[in-house]
């Protein structure tokens, strides 16, 4: 995979969360040409990361890459917010994946107690 732009990072809060989405959208556009498909990448981007902002710790770190027939986005953080007792956060507790689910071709969650990263791919 080849990355659109450096991966970048931002503390957890909605503005910035919301500038992140943009961002995702923006390099998106680099290798999706239709309206359609950036707006379900730029929608799953905001599921993603607004539960990161939301259940994560720490940092926040979007890359965006691409093989030329696929459009990587993962959104990591630190890991769970220390009030958790089984050492894993409850990663979405609305609509979140239900929509990353239903809109990405392929998808995964990867979470151990010191980080989370949520991935999604989509075809170009």
């Amino acid at each position: 995979m080849e990355r659109l732009g450096e991966p970048f990072g931002f503390v957890g809060d909605p503005a910035a969360g919301r500038r992140a989405r943009r961002t995702v959208r923006e390099l998106a556009a680099k290798v999706v040409a239709r309206d359609e498909p950036l707006d379900d990448v730029e929608l799953m981007a905001a599921e993603a990361i607004a539960n990161a902002v939301l259940h994560g710790s720490g940092a926040i770190t979007v890359t965006v890459e691409t093989d030329g027939r696929r459009l990587r986005v993962e959104v990591a953080d630190e890991g769970p917010v220390q009030d958790d007792l089984h050492g894993r956060r409850r990663i979405d507790h609305g609509r979140g994946l239900t929509v990353i689910d239903a809109l990405a071709d392929e998808w995964g969650l990867d979470q151990t107690p010191h980080r989370t990263r949520l991935w999604f791919e989509v075809d170009c």
